[in-house]
Protein backbone atom coordinates (compact mmCIF):
# COMPACT_ATOMS: atom_id res chain seq x y z
CA UNK A 1 0.00 0.00 0.00
CA UNK A 2 1.44 3.40 -1.43
CA UNK A 3 2.08 5.83 2.03
CA UNK A 4 -0.08 9.02 0.62
CA UNK A 5 -2.76 5.79 1.07
CA UNK A 6 -2.10 5.03 4.42
CA UNK A 7 -1.72 8.64 5.48
CA UNK A 8 -4.80 9.66 4.20
CA UNK A 9 -6.94 6.71 5.71
CA UNK A 10 -5.02 7.99 9.06
CA UNK A 11 -5.45 11.52 8.58
CA UNK A 12 -9.34 10.45 8.52
CA UNK A 13 -8.94 8.33 11.87
CA UNK A 14 -7.57 11.36 13.18
CA UNK A 15 -10.75 13.53 11.86
CA UNK A 16 -12.81 11.60 12.90
CA UNK A 17 -11.53 11.16 16.06
CA UNK A 18 -11.10 14.74 16.55
CA UNK A 19 -15.00 15.09 15.76
CA UNK A 20 -15.94 12.74 18.12
CA UNK A 21 -13.53 14.30 20.83
CA UNK A 22 -15.45 17.81 19.72
CA UNK A 23 -18.34 16.34 19.85
CA UNK A 24 -18.62 14.66 23.27
CA UNK A 25 -16.68 16.74 25.57
CA UNK A 26 -15.93 20.14 23.46
CA UNK A 27 -12.83 21.61 21.51
CA UNK A 28 -10.65 21.67 24.53
CA UNK A 29 -10.66 17.54 24.76
CA UNK A 30 -9.16 17.82 20.85
CA UNK A 31 -5.36 17.79 21.97
CA UNK A 32 -2.78 16.03 19.83
CA UNK A 33 -2.21 13.14 22.89
CA UNK A 34 -5.97 12.42 23.15
CA UNK A 35 -5.99 12.03 19.54
CA UNK A 36 -2.87 9.71 19.45
CA UNK A 37 -4.86 7.63 21.94
CA UNK A 38 -7.89 7.29 20.41
CA UNK A 39 -6.16 6.28 16.84
CA UNK A 40 -3.71 4.32 19.01
CA UNK A 41 -0.74 6.73 18.29
CA UNK A 42 1.42 8.39 20.29
CA UNK A 43 0.66 12.11 19.85
CA UNK A 44 4.18 13.21 17.93
CA UNK A 45 3.43 10.42 15.62
CA UNK A 46 0.45 12.00 14.53
CA UNK A 47 2.90 14.70 12.55
CA UNK A 48 3.54 12.05 10.34
CA UNK A 49 0.10 12.17 8.93
CA UNK A 50 -0.98 15.92 9.22
CA UNK A 51 0.78 18.96 9.53
CA UNK A 52 -0.20 20.28 12.82
CA UNK A 53 -3.31 20.12 15.26
CA UNK A 54 -5.02 22.81 13.19
CA UNK A 55 -5.13 20.78 9.77
CA UNK A 56 -7.32 18.65 11.86
CA UNK A 57 -9.18 20.83 13.07
CA UNK A 58 -9.81 22.69 9.79
CA UNK A 59 -10.87 19.65 8.69
CA UNK A 60 -13.43 18.86 11.23
CA UNK A 61 -14.40 22.59 10.21
CA UNK A 62 -15.01 21.69 6.59
CA UNK A 63 -17.26 18.41 7.89
CA UNK A 64 -19.16 20.83 10.02
CA UNK A 65 -19.20 23.65 7.33
CA UNK A 66 -20.66 21.03 4.66
CA UNK A 67 -22.69 19.12 6.77
CA UNK A 68 -24.76 22.86 7.73
CA UNK A 69 -24.86 23.69 3.79
CA UNK A 70 -26.61 20.41 3.44
CA UNK A 71 -29.05 21.28 6.42
CA UNK A 72 -29.83 24.98 5.05
CA UNK A 73 -29.95 23.56 1.26
CA UNK A 74 -33.64 23.78 -0.33
CA UNK A 75 -35.20 25.31 2.81
CA UNK A 76 -37.57 27.72 2.15
CA UNK A 77 -35.92 31.16 1.94
CA UNK A 78 -37.48 33.08 5.12
CA UNK A 79 -35.58 34.24 8.33
CA UNK A 80 -38.00 32.04 9.81
CA UNK A 81 -37.04 28.78 7.85
CA UNK A 82 -33.45 29.50 7.61
CA UNK A 83 -32.73 30.82 11.35
CA UNK A 84 -35.09 27.01 12.55
CA UNK A 85 -32.85 25.04 10.37
CA UNK A 86 -29.28 26.22 12.05
CA UNK A 87 -30.96 26.43 15.31
CA UNK A 88 -31.92 22.81 14.75
CA UNK A 89 -28.15 21.54 13.57
CA UNK A 90 -26.77 24.00 16.56
CA UNK A 91 -28.55 22.61 18.97
CA UNK A 92 -27.50 19.05 17.95
CA UNK A 93 -23.57 20.00 17.33
CA UNK A 94 -23.38 22.49 20.20
CA UNK A 95 -19.33 22.09 20.05
CA UNK A 96 -18.78 22.00 16.60
CA UNK A 97 -21.16 24.69 15.66
CA UNK A 98 -18.85 26.95 18.50
CA UNK A 99 -15.52 25.40 16.77
CA UNK A 100 -17.40 26.98 13.33
CA UNK A 101 -18.34 30.36 15.01
CA UNK A 102 -16.66 31.22 17.82
CA UNK A 103 -13.02 30.52 16.45
CA UNK A 104 -11.28 32.73 13.56
CA UNK A 105 -11.52 30.82 10.09
CA UNK A 106 -8.55 29.96 8.33
CA UNK A 107 -9.80 30.39 4.80
CA UNK A 108 -7.07 28.84 2.95
CA UNK A 109 -8.12 25.73 4.53
CA UNK A 110 -11.62 25.93 3.21
CA UNK A 111 -13.39 25.67 -0.26
CA UNK A 112 -14.49 29.44 -1.30
CA UNK A 113 -17.71 28.05 -2.42
CA UNK A 114 -18.46 26.37 0.74
CA UNK A 115 -19.03 29.17 2.83
CA UNK A 116 -20.72 30.79 0.12
CA UNK A 117 -23.52 27.39 0.36
CA UNK A 118 -23.96 27.67 3.75
CA UNK A 119 -24.81 31.52 3.47
CA UNK A 120 -27.17 31.61 0.05
CA UNK A 121 -30.48 30.41 1.84
CA UNK A 122 -29.70 33.92 4.27
CA UNK A 123 -28.28 36.30 0.93
CA UNK A 124 -31.59 34.88 -0.57
CA UNK A 125 -34.01 35.26 2.65
CA UNK A 126 -32.68 39.16 2.45
CA UNK A 127 -33.67 39.43 -1.12
CA UNK A 128 -29.70 39.66 -2.10
CA UNK A 129 -29.06 41.93 0.76
CA UNK A 130 -25.35 40.77 1.88
CA UNK A 131 -25.00 43.30 4.54
CA UNK A 132 -28.77 42.30 5.81
CA UNK A 133 -27.49 39.06 5.52
CA UNK A 134 -24.94 38.82 7.77
CA UNK A 135 -26.86 41.10 10.25
CA UNK A 136 -29.54 38.10 10.11
CA UNK A 137 -26.49 35.56 10.63
CA UNK A 138 -25.09 37.91 13.36
CA UNK A 139 -28.49 37.44 14.73
CA UNK A 140 -29.27 34.20 14.48
CA UNK A 141 -25.51 33.27 15.71
CA UNK A 142 -26.07 34.88 18.96
CA UNK A 143 -29.23 33.96 19.26
CA UNK A 144 -28.32 30.57 19.10
CA UNK A 145 -25.03 31.39 21.67
CA UNK A 146 -27.87 32.65 24.26
CA UNK A 147 -29.46 29.64 24.27
CA UNK A 148 -26.33 27.34 24.21
CA UNK A 149 -25.32 28.73 27.20
CA UNK A 150 -28.58 28.94 29.24
CA UNK A 151 -28.47 32.70 28.72
CA UNK A 152 -32.24 33.62 28.52
CA UNK A 153 -34.48 33.53 31.70
CA UNK A 154 -36.35 30.57 32.36
CA UNK A 155 -39.55 32.16 31.61
CA UNK A 156 -38.58 33.36 28.35
CA UNK A 157 -40.14 31.77 24.81
CA UNK A 158 -37.41 31.45 23.01
CA UNK A 159 -39.28 30.31 19.56
CA UNK A 160 -41.32 34.09 20.25
CA UNK A 161 -37.84 34.99 20.08
CA UNK A 162 -36.85 33.99 16.81
CA UNK A 163 -40.39 35.16 15.68
CA UNK A 164 -39.72 38.52 16.68
CA UNK A 165 -36.49 38.70 15.01
CA UNK A 166 -38.12 37.43 11.54
CA UNK A 167 -40.64 40.14 11.84
CA UNK A 168 -37.54 42.44 12.28
CA UNK A 169 -35.73 41.30 9.30
CA UNK A 170 -38.53 41.07 7.26
CA UNK A 171 -39.27 44.95 8.05
CA UNK A 172 -35.97 45.27 7.07
CA UNK A 173 -36.29 43.72 3.95
CA UNK A 174 -39.57 45.31 2.90
CA UNK A 175 -37.69 48.45 3.28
Amino acid sequence: MPVVERSSARKAQLVAAARHLLETEGVEAVTIRRLGAAVGMRGPSLYKHVPDKSAIEAAVAIEGLTELSEVVRGVPATFTDVSHAYRTWALAHPHLYRLLNKHPVDRSRVPPELEDRAADPLIVATGGDRDLARAAWATINGLIELELARRFPPDTDVDAVYSAAARAFDTARAD
